[in-house]
């Protein structure tokens, strides 16, 4: 005698299935959905972790040299301002290593020494409320100021 028999899922099987895939697709789409701004808030303050390092290494390479008005990084000259680097092109963005304008970051320096050097995340929901600003110690002693914004990001 031949089987008729057929091998397969029922059709309430497969809605059960399908139901259940449902219920967690719902519970884990918002769950992706927040990973790019995490992403990008973490993005920043590793970039603000990095900003500090560097006026730090560039105060240390300073006070080793005697030379409070510009050191060499990496074969390339950082200008620095009460012995931390500038807020100019040549100074904390020197020191950094970034670019101008990339594909992570774009780069607003300060036009003199002493104003604010500001990195903004490229595809942030809100570019100004998603930075890094450095500002350079005010006078002989004092440190330099690294703001993180992250309520854009």
């Amino acid at each position: 005698m031949i089987s008729t028999r057929q091998r397969g899922f029922t059709l309430i099987e497969l809605v059960v299935v399908i139901t259940i895939l449902g219920i967690l697709a719902a519970f884990a789409v918002p769950k992706f959905i927040t990973l790019d701004s995490t992403a990008r808030t973490a993005t920043i303050n590793g970039l603000a972790g990095s900003v500090r390092s560097a006026a730090a290494l560039a105060r240390g390479m300073s006070m080793a040299s005697q030379n409070s008005v510009s050191v060499t990084m990496e074969g390339t000259t950082v200008n620095l301002l009460n012995s931390y680097p500038d807020a100019t092109a040549s100074g904390i963005v020197a020191a950094v290593n970034t670019t101008a304008t990339g594909t992570d970051y774009n780069i607003t320096a300060g036009a003199s020494a002493s104003g604010t050097a500001t990195w903004t995340k490229v595809g942030a929901t809100s570019a100004g409320n998603c930075s890094v600003t450095y500002t350079p110690p005010a006078a002989a002693g004092g440190t330099p100021t690294v703001a993180v914004t992250t309520t854009g990001c």
